[in-house]
This record gives structure tokens, sequence and C-alpha cells, in this order.
């Protein structure tokens, strides 16, 4: 049976067969005891309802395969094939397999809706950046089974924690030291992680001629340097105003004279039971004299014992002209 396009109304016992041409446009709304029922609201728009013992609601293709399923009695969908999507996911969750994913753990991958594009990136099937990490930046990791979102910082910490005792960990630069500068300034000191510290010196030189590199320390996160003379004993008895980096001879600041270069290691500076030692280990400058100088190893210490939680490195007279200090951690063994 054909029912032609007209304004007719069905009614009565039923309908069955094709309607060409045309459209139904039911006018009010399914109720839930419906079989399986087409209705409208203004404000739903086109409703479906429907009663199976599987499903409430099935949309099939043309080859008559499940395509679109509401299970009964639920407010689930599940999709047979592959949920293609142009704009952005939000909601309670998506079904994969048998994984849910939870509205908020699709959220971490942005913080608020998720783009195709970020659902990609856990695919690997994206293109590897060089986008610069800092302090700050989450990272996705799996916490016992729920996805969580920590940044680099906690991370860091952690990876920490986890260095093997011995191992040299990078704490902090000062970075290309500024002309007129008159110190620079380390507290990264944590003696729960760190038993020693190295300092690496480039090229570090000074504005005044004839002086030598020294390290402050300090028992106040910085509040206060020992700075007397006296403080500091080096090369046997002779006093200082710190601990000596620079050997017998002051370094020089003439054109072409490139500075203190070399490491300098620092021991034990938590312990309150025994002085602070400091030694520096193949210092190379030149001196005032424009000759090369190699420091094998000369040894300073703190004439104090005490906790050193800051140091300050300073030439003797005068403020620093260029270079750069790193500052690296010893990892300790418990």
């Amino acid at each position: 049976m054909t029912k032609a396009r007209d304004t007719a109304n069905i009614v009565g016992g039923g309908f069955s067969g094709t309607i060409a041409g045309a459209t139904m446009e039911p006018t009010g709304d399914t109720a839930a005891g419906d079989n399986a029922a087409m209705g409208f609201t203004a404000a739903e728009g086109l409703i479906l309802t429907g009663q199976g013992s599987t499903n409430d609601v099935t949309i099939k293709n043309d080859a008559d395969a499940d395509v679109i399923e509401i299970p009964t009695g639920t407010v689930n969908v599940t999709m047979a094939g592959t949920l293609g999507v142009t704009g952005v996911i939000t909601g309670g969750g998506v079904t994969v397999g048998n994984a849910v994913l939870s509205e908020a753990e699709l959220e971490i991958l942005d913080g608020a809706t998720v783009t195709t594009g970020e659902l990609n990136l856990i695919d690997g099937g994206t293109a590897r950046g060089t986008t610069a990490v800092a302090d700050g930046d989450g990272v996705l990791v799996n916490d016992a089974g729920t996805m969580r979102m920590t940044n680099v910082t906690t991370l860091a910490t952690y990876m920490g924690t986890k260095i093997t005792g011995g191992s040299l960990v990078y704490l902090a630069s000062s970075g290309a030291i500024s002309d007129g500068t008159a110190s620079v300034v380390f507290t990264q000191f944590d003696a729960s992680k760190y038993d020693h510290y190295q300092f690496w010196f480039q090229h570090v030189i000074p504005v005044t001629d004839n002086v030598k590199l020294l390290m402050q320390t300090s028992t106040n996160a910085g509040g206060a340097y020992a700075s007397t003379n006296g403080n500091y004993h080096s090369e046997g008895a002779a006093d200082e105003i710190g601990l000596k980096i620079s050997g017998a001879l002051a370094v020089g600041s003439a054109s072409g004279e490139h500075g203190v270069s070399g490491n300098f290691n620092l021991y034990a500076p938590h312990n309150t039971s025994s002085f602070t030692y400091g030694n520096g280990k193949n210092i190379t400058y030149f001196n005032s004299y424009s000759t090369t100088e190699v420091v094998p190893g000369v040894v300073s210490a703190r004439l104090a014992a005490e906790d050193v939680d800051a140091v300050k490195i300073l030439f003797s007279s005068g403020n620093i002209e260029s270079g750069e200090v790193v500052m690296y951690g010893i990892v300790n063994g418990t």
C-alpha cells in the first residue's frame, strides 16, 4: 500500500506500507510504555522510545547490521563501528572496549574539553615536537589504574629520590654573569638528598686585577655570610675571608686573560660536628702575571662546626666581569 502525499491523517487501526515522497511529523510525546514509538516536543525535538529484551533502541544499516544500540533500561550507547568526532568530547565519558574513560579522565588531556588532536597524542601516531619543558608543565601518569595529571616539578623531585648514592645531580646555574655583578649566591642545599656539592666554574673573570676567587658560607639561607678575616683557613693556617677557590697567585683581569675554570668541591656542609671543607681541583686561570696557573688541589676550611645552607661566590676585591657557575649535588646513600 502506498499513501500519496496529501493533507489527510491516518487514524484508526494502523497503517502498513510505504509513504511515498512525504514526511511523518508526530505532534505529541511518547510514553514509557511504548514498544516502538516516534514522538515530538518543542523542547526535545524528535523522540524515539522503545522496549526490547536486549535493546530499547537499535539503529541498523542497509545490511541489517546493528550500528548503534541503547541497551534495555540504560542510558548507555553502544557502537559497533568507529566513532568519528569532528568537534569536542564532553559529558559523562566514553567506553572503549571494556574500558570506561570518565569525563574527568578525558578532561585531563587539556583541563576542559577534549579535541581529536589531543586524543591522537596518546595514540603514538603523531610527530614528536620540541616544545620546551618548564616547571609547572603537566605530565599524564597512571596512578594505580587511575589516569592523573601531575607536573614536571613533582616528577623531577621523585626522580631525584630514585637516583643512587654518589650520582651527580644538577641543581642550579648562575647563568651568564653580567659585568659588574658583586657575587653569585646558591641556596639549593638539601641534606636529606645530598652529602656533598660541586661547583663548576667557566671563565669567571674579575673586574679588578690581582684578586682571589673565594666562597663564603651562610647558616641562615643567605641572610648573612661569614666574611671576617680568620673565619677561614687555607693552605696551612693562612687566614682568609672565604674558602679559597683559586690558588696562591691572584687572578688577572687584563685583556686576553680568561678567568677561572674548573671545579670546587664542598664537603658535608650540613655536618654540625665538624668544619665544612672545600677543595679546588684542577682549577686553571691566568694569574696577575699573565701566566697560566693550574691548581691541583687547594684546601680550605670554614673554622666553625655549623650547618651551611647557602654560599656566596665573589672575588676578594671588586666585582665579577663575566663567566658562569653551575652547582651540582652528590646524592647521599640513604
